[in-house]
């Protein structure tokens, strides 16, 4: 596990604690969080460790029946994407002092990347299908 991190949006009114569970980062290549940050979303997985600090101006959109996005109601900052439940939370890399100290391990979504750009490292690639079929709720 790495030590705690403190994370923030852009001016600076939400700041955070988080976690991460490793150093490796995901991007997840899907329509929502490509709109959702301006590009493909990099992040860092964090358990339920992100802990926003009190009076934090935090938006949440809830895009699905399971996911939630927070953000930043004053400059827009995307900040984290986490299940409703608050169990599993993935920050922005972008969020933190250096975003460098994470290496790049896992794409997701990589069916619905835009054919504009080509990631160089070498990732575990997840399509759609194989995202719903390992995390998605049971809807039982």
């Amino acid at each position: 596990m790495v030590a705690p991190l403190k994370g923030s949006c852009l001016c600076g009114a939400c700041t955070f604690t988080a976690t991460p569970s490793a150093d490796g980062a995901g991007v997840c290549h899907c329509g929502q969080c490509r709109k959702w940050s301006g590009g493909m979303f990099l992040n860092v997985y964090c358990g339920d460790s992100i802990v926003f600090d009190d009076g934090a101006p935090l938006g949440s959109y809830k895009g699905s029946e399971w996911g939630e996005r927070i953000f930043c109601r004053i400059c827009g900052s995307s900040l984290v994407w986490q299940t409703q439940d608050g169990s599993h939370q993935s920050a922005s890399i972008q969020a933190f002092d250096d975003p460098s100290q994470f290496t790049l391990t896992t794409q997701i979504f990589t069916d619905q990347k835009p054919n504009c750009y080509t990631l160089a490292n070498e990732t575990e690639n997840m399509t759609e299908a194989e995202v719903f079929a390992k995390y998605a709720p049971d809807s039982d």
